[in-house]
């Protein structure tokens, strides 16, 4: 098992920059693929990113492509997620989570953080 808590929050401008942290604890970090995932008010959890065990291979959604860097650190047990050229329509809730396959589907992951308020505003 593996808790996550996520951190990094908080206001900015359209065109700002933020990074998110998520702190892991428990076993076996590195055995897990890692995702970051948001939630707008009235809207379903959506996909944002995903990095692979080893953080070789990572994976975005169209709509945060070129804008986010998902990463992580094994050693620290700390993925992060690097948002840069933020838009009003990236305010969410951002949440981390853990799973077992390369997917992006939130169905497939298992932990989750508390989740993150970004809010960006124009």
């Amino acid at each position: 098992q593996v808790q996550l808590v996520e951190s990094g929050g908080g206001l900015v401008q359209a065109g700002g920059s933020l990074r998110l942290s998520c702190a892991a604890s428990g076993r076996a970090f590195s055995s897990y693929v890692m995702g970051w995932f948001r939630q707008a008010p009235g809207k379903e959890r959506e996909f944002v990113a995903r990095i692979s065990r080893s953080g070789a291979t990572t994976y975005y959604a169209d709509s945060v492509k070129g804008r986010f860097t998902i990463s992580r650190d094994n050693a620290k047990n700390t993925v992060l997620l690097q948002m840069n050229s933020l838009k009003p329509e990236d305010t969410a809730v951002y949440y981390c989570a853990a799973g077992s396959r390369l997917e992006t589907d939130r169905r497939e992951y298992y932990y989750w953080g508390q989740g993150t308020q970004v809010t960006v505003s124009s």
